[in-house]
């Protein structure tokens, strides 16, 4: 018996492997679509969620709630005017920033009899000279022990008095007992 083959075949195994490659990758190309398709179909019924998106007052018709705007004052400098709707007057305010100025000095005023602004002076120099002295005493009191090498009891009671003169100034040496010991002078 004889056989015969018709056409010419190519045995080199290249072909099949790029063949197996481009179905499996047509395969997951339509499983993409359809999962698209899918997700599609259940959003169809939906609505789709509200953007945020700048409406300027004059589209929208309503008055804007407050304004600022530049403008000058009686001597010609600069200020920021604001118009507040609910007080149905424009403010003003300084174009340099308030903190700067209420750093330098706080503004007392007079009260509505029209007396002028009273000043006050606080003053610290009493407190410091008392800490100066402490701290005068307790260096006198560190050359001491040093100086006393042989007297035991001597040394102790010179410790003694140190530890009293560091305690009372680390009371003393603060910003709290500045101010309740400071005077206050009109």
């Amino acid at each position: 018996m004889a056989m015969q083959i018709h056409g010419n075949y190519d045995h080199s195994g290249t072909d099949y492997a790029e063949r197996v490659k481009e179905k499996q990758a047509d395969q997951r190309a339509e499983k993409v679509k359809e999962a698209e398709k899918a997700a599609e179909e259940k959003n169809a019924g939906k609505l789709s969620k509200p953007q945020d998106e700048y409406i300027s007052s004059e589209k929208s018709g309503q008055k804007p709630t407050g304004l600022y705007r530049l403008g000058q004052d009686e001597k010609g400098n600069r200020k920021l005017f604001f118009d507040d709707p609910k007080a149905g007057h424009a403010n003003e305010q300084d174009d340099r920033s308030e903190k700067s100025e209420d750093s330098k000095a706080p503004k007392v005023g007079g009260d509505s009899q029209g007396k002028p602004a009273e000043k006050c002076v606080t003053n610290t120099d009493k407190v410091d000279r008392e800490i100066k002295k402490l701290k005068e005493k307790k260096q006198q009191l560190e050359q001491k022990i040093q100086s006393a090498s042989g007297d035991e009891k001597k040394i102790r009671e010179l410790e003694k008095k140190l530890a009293q003169v560091e305690n009372e100034l680390s009371q003393k040496d603060n910003d709290t007992y500045r101010r309740q010991n400071a005077s206050v002078s009109e």
